[in-house]
């Protein structure tokens, strides 16, 4: 049942091209004779225009032929003397350069008086002018016959380089009172006629030539352009006594397609007519295959869409979400289907923000451009963590160029935000260490420079003692001289501190030199009693002077410890100072000068036996003072570099402390004593037993 349809669908079909056939077949053919008649139309245009050019230079040939005969009429006017018509004769000849030679000749034809052109060789060099007398002569007749101007024919005169030359004569008689006095004899050039008496306009893009009636050539000026069709106008020169065609010769192409107004609108119309029936067939083939390619395109976009990790959203005028990509949903937690039309606030903020995030999305969708570059703000998963992104908003606008909504590209930057902690942390700690590296080169500065002034002062201590010793000796062997004063064992002892001291201290540099350039330390058994011992005599000296009573607690059964003795009473002192100093702050609250009752300063050093396995021994010592405490917020960076409650403090004291106790495989802390204060404990490794015994007392 359906065959017959289809077969009808076909012939219809068939018959719509067809129709489309024919139309195209007429239009083609209309187009075809209105070619063919705008190129017949524009051949008899160009004939015509070729024709009237023609007829023009004939024109100006004989015209400028006429002036010549009056300008030879002018040179007999004045004294006929051949002298004095040498000069204005040879004037004419360089102002008029078709003529070759001018001659004044007697009544017998004898030349009386001659010049030629300055412009070439005598055209008569080769042949003489002798053998032309009978040309002449019959020209000169037949002027005189009709007492005017006449011209001979053309002969051609052999030039010396190998060419030629067409020339004619021109014979005028000269008349003085109604008697013949003579004659006037031009010699042209017909080439060069052409070339000087037709006009430049005239002679532009033709070939100009003289032929005889039989077609031969006899001159050619100028060349005519190139083209594929030739166009020729023959017109005569008629003069007296001979008769010259003129010869205009053009090719030019194709004849243009449009002469006129009319042919070309209806060109124009057939060609828009054909245009348009190869856009409609083409529209329909195109249609198909548009609609093929857009859905192809949407299901890229989609796909796009849905692999891209940023997510999108996008609102409307009225700040509803018209759009969400699957990456904001994951990003979210949040289903498409629970996000799109929905309006502030939305599921994703966080609830205690949500009235800030309102308030700053109605001022920035109330205006008409938002700013292009991106802003932070917090979102919220369904699970209820928090996390940092970065939006960045820019007009919705529409295919017709109408502002829709807002389109939004969100980044999740938690992992950024992480990164850069990280980065700015180790940017912390390089800094650290830059100015560790800075302070360690300061300090094997100071080393090196504070050793001489150090070993100056042990020498002096020592040279004055000796020298106070020999003048005591010395005075008590002059039994007649008078015996003076015993000295003093006070004067003694301190003069002995300061040879110890000044040695002492020259080797603390040199251990803090050496711990600076990481040398091997120098480790030796030593007792822990004997470290205090050590520091004692300075730190009695700034107890006295700041009001602090100090206790030592020293349990016996300590083994003597593995250690840099000279480091680690430095660590020693360095603590017990800042003990002390601890003991100095006045309570909060409390009035400058008020004699309210304060605690007993009391700063207490202990030693005794830390925890200890089968394979380690440890000793443990103490610094305990009766302080404010140290705050929280100051014990988290107590023992960073740099970092330092006291204003004229550098920050590095604590720090190096632990480094000094860590590299001797200790642990340096602290803890809060009771009722208050703080302790700062320290452990140090036992010395082996070989080692304990030549520990020093």
């Amino acid at each position: 049942m359906k065959f017959p349809r289809v077969k009808g669908v076909m012939s219809r079909a068939s018959r719509r091209w067809s129709l489309w056939a024919l139309l195209v077949a007429l239009v083609v053919a209309l187009l075809g004779i209105l070619v063919w008649l705008s190129g017949r139309y524009e051949s008899s245009m160009v004939q015509s225009r070729l024709e009237h050019d023609a007829a023009e230079t004939v024109t100006d040939i004989r015209s400028g032929l006429t002036r010549n005969i009056q300008t030879f009429q002018a040179l007999q006017s004045g004294e006929r003397t051949p002298g004095a018509w040498h000069a204005p004769a040879a004037e004419v000849l360089r102002e008029h350069r078709e003529i070759m030679r001018l001659e004044w000749r007697s009544e017998s034809l004898d030349v009386l008086a001659f010049v030629e052109t300055p412009y070439r060789t005598s055209v008569f060099e080769r042949l003489g002018r002798a053998s032309m007398q009978a040309d002449v002569a019959l020209t000169c007749t037949t002027a005189r016959r009709l007492s005017g101007s006449a011209y001979s024919t053309s002969y051609f005169m052999p030039q010396p380089d190998g060419l030629g030359l067409e020339v004619l004569d021109m014979c005028l008689p000269i008349v003085v009172a109604g008697r013949l006095a003579g004659y006037t004899v031009a010699t042209y050039s017909l080439q060069d006629i052409l070339g000087e008496l037709v006009g430049r306009q005239l002679a532009r893009g033709v070939g100009l030539s003289f032929t005889e009636a039989d077609g031969t050539r006899l001159a050619l000026h100028g060349v005519p352009s190139r083209g594929n069709r030739i166009y020729i106008a023959q017109q005569l020169l008629d003069l007296p006594g001979n008769t010259l065609v003129v010869r205009m010769e053009s090719r030019l192409g194709t004849p243009a397609l449009f002469p006129n107004v009319l042919t070309a609108l209806v060109t124009a119309m057939s060609l828009a007519l054909m245009a348009v029936l190869f856009l409609l067939a083409r529209d329909m083939r195109r249609r198909l295959k548009v609609e093929h390619d857009l859905g192809e395109a949407l299901a890229f976009r989609k796909a796009m869409e849905d692999s891209v990790l940023t997510g999108l959203r996008a609102r409307d005028l009225q700040g509803r979400i018209t759009y969400v990509n699957p990456a904001f949903c994951k990003m979210v937690g949040v289903e498409a289907k629970d996000l799109l039309n929905q309006s502030f606030p939305s599921p994703y903020w966080p609830p205690e923000l949500a009235g800030v995030y309102q308030q700053r999305q109605e001022i920035r969708l109330a205006g008409s451009n938002l700013p292009r570059e991106g802003h932070e703000s917090v979102f919220m998963r369904r699970d209820g963590t928090r996390f940092p992104v970065l939006i960045m908003e820019a007009p919705l606008i529409n295919a017709v160029g109408k502002h829709t909504g807002w389109m939004s590209a969100i980044l999740d930057v938690s992992e950024q935000r992480r990164v850069e902690e990280l980065s700015r942390a180790s940017q912390d700690r390089l800094q650290a260490t830059a100015r560790l590296a800075m302070v360690g080169e300061m300090a094997s500065l100071l080393s090196h420079e504070l050793n001489q002034p150090l070993a100056a002062i042990s020498s002096y201590a020592t040279g004055s003692l000796n020298l106070l010793q020999e003048e005591t000796g010395a005075d008590r062997a002059h039994a007649a001289a008078p015996t003076p004063a015993p000295l003093s064992e006070d004067l003694q002892l301190a003069m002995r501190r300061i040879a110890e001291q000044a040695e002492r201290a020259g080797k603390v540099i040199k251990s803090v030199h050496d711990f600076v350039r990481r040398r091997d330390q120098v480790r030796e058994a030593v007792q822990p009693r004997a470290l205090l011992d050590a520091i004692m005599p300075l730190v009695s000296l700034q107890a006295r002077k700041l009001g602090v009573r100090v206790v030592i607690e020293v349990d016996e059964a300590c083994e003597p410890v593995l250690c840099d003795r000279t480091m680690v009473e430095q660590v020693l002192l360095n603590l017990s100072r800042n003990g002390m100093q601890a003991m100095q702050v006045q309570p909060e609250g409390a009035q400058p000068g008020a004699s309210a009752v304060l605690p007993e300063k009391v700063l207490t050093l202990r030693i005794r036996p830390a925890a200890s396995n089968a394979h380690s021994r440890w000793v443990e010592f103490s610094v305990i003072d009766r302080g404010e405490g140290i705050a929280g917020d100051v014990a988290e960076r107590l023992f960073t570099p740099f970092f330092t409650t006291k204003e004229e403090g550098m920050g590095l004291g604590l720090s190096l402390c632990r480094t000094v106790i860590e590299q001797h495989g200790g642990f340096l802390g602290f803890e809060a004593a009771e009722p208050q204060g703080t302790i700062f404990s320290f452990t140090l490794p036992a010395a082996p037993a070989r080692d304990g015994a030549s520990a020093q007392a």
